[in-house]
């Protein structure tokens, strides 16, 4: 039935909780499991700074997200060893988020996304909104969705 299993993870407690559902959902059905990442854009209130200080800003908030990335998906690799699970990564920077892992999850040829949400409820989806929602408002791929 479903045989890659597509994980937006962000090194979160929620986000391991994804990781390890992953795994176990991998495991049972002999799928394989690619793990993404989606870092942030540098943000615009860097951009007033000097050419030359704009510039390293950009390598700084580069190196830190790509580190952070690199990490989280090194975690989520060594879970996948241990359970014997086939596993790829993927990282992308963005602050459209929600697109990137429609579009990605596509790329890749994944059949299934699995997502967490916090589950925050009517006001707090009007005050912080939701990720969720709106990649499955942007796929065909099925989304899995854990609280």
């Amino acid at each position: 039935m479903f045989k890659h299993i597509f994980v937006p993870v962000d090194g979160s407690e929620l986000s391991s909780r994804a990781m390890d559902a992953s795994l176990e959902l991998a495991m049972k059905l002999g799928a394989r499991v690619t793990g993404f990442v989606c870092e942030p854009d540098i943000p615009l209130s860097a951009v007033n700074a000097s050419p030359t200080t704009f510039a390293r800003k950009i390598e700084d908030h580069e190196a830190r997200t790509e580190a952070h990335a690199n990490a989280v998906l090194a975690r989520f690799a060594e879970r996948a060893r241990s359970c014997g699970v086939a596993f790829e990564s993927e990282y992308r920077r963005s602050d459209q988020i929600d697109m990137v892992i429609a579009e990605v999850a596509d790329t890749v040829q994944a059949d299934l996304i699995l997502m967490v949400t916090h589950g925050r409820g009517l006001f707090g989806e009007m005050l912080f909104g939701s990720h969720t929602k709106s990649v499955m408002s942007r796929t065909k791929v099925p989304l899995l969705v854990l609280h």
